[in-house]
């Protein structure tokens, strides 16, 4: 069950908008929290793999499950991890958000949940970059609290985190079914031995 904190912070109808790098993210890093508000309106946006033949239909899959709306970024996402513009990146969520104003939006860490994938740092930084300029408008802002020990361990929630929420064995079942089934990740995939049961987060109250 979530940390009573949750139930405070997350209203019925209120509307959230997911902002990750790559379709699946939103899957590991919030899914069992997706699933266990089905009264929130979900909004889901990706900066990545719009163009992907294989991950792009699964990821509107994947938006059904949730009961969300979403949208599809088509930034580079090659393995150099070449660095990409700030200004490209919230240009681009700019344009792929459907509206300016969230109760809360929930979106990567500047330090990225594991070591090391640049486009998880650089939406997080494109993110707060719209905030603080008035450009994107939320009463809370969440960022995802995992940690992997310098590639020591697979990612795992961090104890110290403002909100942990754990899963129970329907909820993590679903969201590793969304995994595995609709993104069709192996068993023994990273993302697959990865999907965490408790999900974490870093709580932020708007400045403005």
């Amino acid at each position: 069950m979530a940390d009573s904190k949750d139930s405070i912070l997350i209203k019925e109808n209120s509307e959230c908008a997911v902002i990750v790098a790559h379709p699946d993210d939103e899957t590991l890093w919030a899914g069992g929290l997706m699933l266990m508000h089905p009264e929130v309106k979900w909004t889901i946006v990706t900066i990545c793999r719009k163009s992907d033949p294989n991950r792009a239909p699964r990821f509107f899959k994947a938006l059904d499950k949730f009961g969300a709306s979403g949208f599809m970024g088509d930034l580079d996402d090659g393995p150099e991890q070449k660095p990409l513009n700030g200004s490209e990146v919230q240009e681009t969520l700019t344009e792929l958000l459907p509206s300016k104003r969230f109760d809360f939006i929930i979106t990567h860490s500047t330090c990225g949940e594991y070591t090391r994938h640049l486009r998880h740092e650089e939406t997080a930084k494109a993110v707060l970059a719209l905030r603080n300029s008035d450009r994107l408008f939320a009463k809370q802002l969440w960022a995802f609290a995992y940690e992997d020990g310098n590639r020591e361990y697979l990612p795992r929630p961090i104890k110290q985190a403002d909100l942990l929420v754990g899963l129970n064995d329907e909820i993590w079942r679903e969201k590793y079914d969304i995994i595995t089934r609709i993104y069709g990740f192996r068993e023994d995939s990273f993302e697959a031995k990865t999907t965490p049961k408790q999900e974490a987060f870093w709580c932020f109250k708007a400045v403005r």
